[in-house]
C-alpha cells in the first residue's frame, strides 16, 4: 500500500534564468562492442497444435551462473556504448542541478507528533521528519539512507496505530516486492517485538494497540524467489510482542484460495474490511464485526465481477464504492444489518465522468476525470452537493482524504508544466491557501502543454497532452519522446516530471497518450483494450506518432517512444509492429513474452487484461502474434533500442527483457544499436535511489540524442 503523503514533493519556489553556453554535438560514429554470443537451446512448446520456439528459455533462470555471465556481457557493452556519448557527463550535471532542491511533503499528524517527508536535494532516499508544534525543532524519526550504505534499501509503507502511540514500517531491499516489517514505539523509537519477513503486496492496518492485519504469499521454497510463481496470497494478524510463526491466517490458503487479498480496519476500529480477488480488475468484499469476538466476515459483495471499496462509515451505515451498474463508479450506503448489493441507496449516483471518491472531515470529496484531468465535488455524507472546488488550472489534483475529525487538508495539484504546489484546504469554508510551492529551477511560463484528439484506427477519439516550449516551430524536426501505458485500469493524468526539463529545455517534445485499456473513460474504455482487444491499444498508441508527424511536430526519425511495465509491452508491439515508424524505442521493464508471462511472480493475475496461451486457441493465436518477444523478424531494421530492466524485479522478471533483447540482437540489421541496460540491487522501479533514478534518465536522454545526430546545449 502506498503512503500517498509520501509523493506529494514541495518546497518553497526558486526560478534561476537559464543562460545557454557552449554546444556539444554528437558522436560522428561509436564504436559497438559486439553483442554476447548468446547460446540458443532447442526448446520447443507446443499449444493447440503449434511449435513455438523458446531458444533463450534458460535467460529465465536468474540464479544459474550463466545467466549471470550474459547479465556483466550485456552490460559491459551497454556501459561501453553510452561512455562514448560526448555530452553524456554534461547532461548529468545538468540533471543533478535540476534536482538538487529541498523537497518536502505535505505535513500529516499521529498523536502528539506532526510528521512529513523531506530530502534536501540529492539525498538516495526521503527523510520522515516529526515535530511537537510549529515552533518545535523538527527530529529525524525514520532515515532510510541510513538503512544500506549504498541506499537501495527503501522505506516502503508507514502505518500508525490511531492514537499515534506505535508505528509499523515495511522496508524494501533492493527494490523487491518481499518486504520486511518492523515496529516501533514511536515515543522513543525502540523496536517492538521481531521483525515480519516474507511480506509481499501488503498495506498494514492497526486493530487498536493490539497488533496489525498484513498480506503475504508463501515464499517459494524451490527455485528462485525472484521468478518463481506466487499464488494464493493470505491475510494474517499479527499480534504484538508474538512470533511471526504464531500469527493468526484470516483470510486465505487452501480453504479460500485467492491471488490478491488486503484488509484495513475502519477508523473508529469497529469493522475489519477485506477485499478479495483472483486478477488485478474486479473484487469482492467482505466486512467483520470487531467488537464481536465471535463475529465471521459478511458478505457486501460476493463476486468479483467489479471493483468495489469500503471508503467510511458513520456507527453501521456504510458508504461504499462500487462499478456495479455503474461503470464510472458511483457511492451507496448501506447499513452493516443488511449490507449485500439489494439494499443499496445511491448517494452520489454515477456520471458521465469516472469517479475517485475519498474523504475526510465528515465529508465525501468526489474527485473525476473530465479527458484526464481533474475535477473535484465535495458532498455531505448524505449525498447533498456542497461545492465544486476551484482548482489552481487544468492538470492534475490528488490528496484529498483526511481523518473524521480534521477541519484542514492538503491536496496537490501538477501538470506537465506545473512542478507541483500544494494546498492547505479549509474543509467547512471551502477555501485553499498555497502551503509549498516546488523549488525547482523551471520557468512554467516559458512552455505549454495543449490536449488534442486524435483518430485511431477503427475511428476511436483518443485524448493526447503535448508540451514544449512556447513558439515551437511545428517543421518535423522536434525531438518528441511520445510515452504511454493503456492497461489495468490506469489512468495518465499530467504531471511533472524533473527529468523532462532536460528534454524540454532543448526544444523537444513529451507527448503522453491516453490509450484504450487505461482507466480515463471508465470500464468501457478499459475493456475496449483487454484480451482479444489488446490490439486496439497498439493501434491507439502507433496512431499518435502518426498525428505527430503527420501535424509536423516531428518526424520519424526525430521520435522515440518509452513505457514501463504494461507500456513496456506497448513499446515492444509497437516497435515490432511498425519499426520504421520510430527512431527510437524505450521498452522499460516490459512484459515481453506473452505466452509465459504468467507462470512467473504473480503474473497469473494480470489474466483479466491479458488472457492467457492456455485459455483457448484463439487466445493463444491472438497472444503469439502480438508477443513483442515472437513478433520479431529476422533480417529486419528495427529503432535504436535500450531495454531497461532490473535483477530484483520480481514482478515482471527481467527474463521478458532478457529474451526480447537476445532475440532482437540477433534478428535487427542495419546500423541502429540494441542495449539492454540492466539495473543491479533495483526492482520494478520504487524505492530507487536518487542516484540511480538520475543515472537511468541521462542513459535514456544521451542514448536518445545521440541516435537522433542531435547535439546538446549546456545550460549553466
Amino acid at each position: 500500500m502506498v503512503n500517498k503523503r509520501f509523493g506529494y514533493l514541495i518546497v518553497s519556489i526558486a526560478f534561476v534564468a537559464c543562460n545557454e553556453s557552449k554546444e556539444i554535438a554528437p558522436a560522428e560514429s561509436i564504436t559497438l562492442k559486439p553483442y554476447p554470443q548468446t547460446e540458443k537451446a532447442d526448446q520447443k512448446d507446443l499449444y493447440f497444435g503449434t511449435t513455438v520456439e523458446d531458444p533463450y528459455r534458460w535467460l529465465e533462470d536468474d540464479l544459474s551462473d550463466k545467466t549471470k555471465a550474459w547479465v556483466a556481457a550485456e552490460n559491459e557493452v551497454t556501459n561501453d556504448y553510452l561512455s562514448q556519448i560526448p555530452f553524456r557527463e554534461a547532461m548529468r550535471e545538468r540533471l543533478q542541478k535540476l534536482w538538487d532542491f529541498e523537497k518536502v511533503t505535505a505535513p500529516f499528524e499521529e498523536g502528539e507528533f506532526t510528521y512529513f517527508y523531506k530530502n534536501d536535494g540529492l539525498q538516495n532516499q526521503y527523510v520522515l521528519y516529526r515535530k511537537k508544534g510549529d515552533k518545535d525543532k523538527e527530529e529525524v524519526f525514520l532515515d532510510p539512507n541510513k538503512f544500506s550504505a549504498d541506499g537501495t534499501t527503501s522505506l516502503a509503507g508507514v502505518s500508525f496505530s490511531k492514537d499515534g502511540s506505535l508505528v509499523a514500517y515495511q522496508i524494501s531491499e533492493g527494490g523487491s516486492d518481499w518486504r520486511k516489517v518492523i515496529t516501533l514505539n514511536a515515543a522513543d523509537k525502540s523496536v517492538v517485538g521481531d521483525t515480519l519477513i516474507n511480506v509481499k503486496f501488503s498495506g498494514l492496518s492497526w486493530k487498536g494497540n493490539d497488533g496489525f492485519y498484513y498480506s503475504s504469499y508463501d515464499k517459494p521454497k524451490d527455485g528462485s524467489a525472484l521468478s518463481a510463481m506466487t499464488d494464493q496470497h493470505k491475510l494474517f494478524f499479527h499480534k504484538l510482542n508474538t512470533p511471526q510463526t504464531d500469527d493468526e491466517l484470516i483470510l486465505g490458503g487452501s480453504t479460500f484460495p485467492r491471488r490478491y487479498i488486503g484488509a484495513g480496519v475502519t477508523e473508529d476500529n469497529r469493522y475489519l474490511i477485506a477485499s478479495a480477488a483472483n486478477t488485478t480488475s474486479g473484487n469482492a468484499l467482505y466486512i467483520k464485526d470487531l467488537t464481536n469476538p465471535s463475529a465471521k466476515f459478511v458478505a457486501i459483495v460476493d463476486n468479483m465481477d467489479k471493483n468495489h471499496s469500503l471508503i467510511d462509515n458513520d456507527g453501521t451505515k456504510l458508504f461504499i464504492y462500487t462499478e456495479l451498474n455503474a461503470p464510472n463508479g458511483r457511492v451507496v450506503s448501506a447499513d452493516f444489518s443488511n449490507p449485500g448489493t439489494t439494499a443499496w441507496k445511491d448517494l452520489i449516483p454515477e456520471t458521465e465522468q469516472v469517479l475517485q471518491p475519498s474523504t475526510g472531515g465528515g465529508k465525501i470529496f468526489a474527485n473525476y476525470l473530465k479527458d484526464a484531468t481533474s475535477l473535484v465535488k465535495q458532498f455531505d455524507r448524505n449525498g447533498k452537493l456542497e461545492r465544486e472546488i476551484d482548482l489552481p488550472g487544468v492538470g492534475t489534483a490528488s490528496g484529498f482524504g483526511a481523518k473524521e475529525e480534521d477541519k484542514t487538508l492538503y491536496y496537490s495539484f501538477t501538470s506537465y508544466v506545473d512542478p507541483g504546489t500544494i494546498f492547505k484546504y479549509n474543509i467547512t469554508e471551502g477555501t485553499s491557501e498555497e502551503y509549498r510551492r516546488s523549488g525547482v529551477l523551471f520557468d512554467a511560463d516559458k512552455y505549454e502543454s495543449k490536449q488534442v484528439f486524435y483518430t485511431s484506427k477503427d475511428g476511436t477519439k483518443v485524448p493526447m497532452i503535448i508540451t514544449h516550449k512556447k513558439g515551437l516551430k511545428l517543421d518535423g524536426t522536434n525531438p518528441t519522446l511520445l510515452y504511454g501505458y493503456g492497461g489495468f485500469n490506469i489512468s495518465l493524468t499530467p504531471s511533472f516530471s524533473t527529468s523532462n526539463i532536460l528534454l524540454l529545455e532543448q526544444g523537444g517534445i513529451f507527448a503522453v497518450a491516453n490509450l484504450r485499456g487505461g482507466g480515463e473513460y471508465g470500464e468501457k474504455w478499459h475493456l475496449a483494450g483487454t484480451k482479444l482487444q489488446k490490439q486496439n491499444v497498439f493501434d491507439d498508441f502507433i496512431a499518435a506518432a502518426e498525428y505527430l508527424v503527420n501535424e509536423k511536430f516531428t518526424s520519424s526519425d526525430r521520435l522515440a517512444i518509452a513505457g514501463g511495465s504494461n507500456g513496456g509491452l506497448l513499446v515492444g508491439a509497437a516497435m515490432t509492429q511498425r519499426p520504421e515508424l520510430f527512431k527510437v524505442a524505450f521498452p522499460a521493464v516490459g512484459v515481453l513474452d506473452m505466452l509465459r508471462y504468467n507462470k512467473f511472480t504473480a503474473g497469473a493475475g494480470w489474466a483479466f487484461d491479458y488472457g492467457t496461451a492456455e485459455d483457448s486457441e484463439e487466445m493463444f493465436s491472438y497472444l503469439h502474434k502480438y508477443s513483442p518477444y515472437h513478433a520479431l523478424k529476422a533480417n529486419t531494421a528495427y529503432p535504436a533500442t535500450m531495454v531497461m530492466t532490473a535483477d530484483h524485479d520480481d514482478r515482471v522478471v527481467p527474463a521478458h527483457s532478457f529474451k526480447f533483447a537476445a532475440r532482437l540482437q540477433q534478428y535487427n540489421t542495419g546500423d541502429n544499436p540494441v542495449l539492454i541496460r540492466i539495473e543491479t540491487k533495483a526492482g520494478h522501479g520504487a524505492g530507487k535511489s536518487t542516484e540511480m533514478v538520475i543515472a537511468e534518465q541521462v542513459d535514456k536522454w544521451a542514448f536518445m540524442f545521440q541516435n537522433m545526430n542531435l547535439p546538446f546545449k549546456e545550460i549553466k
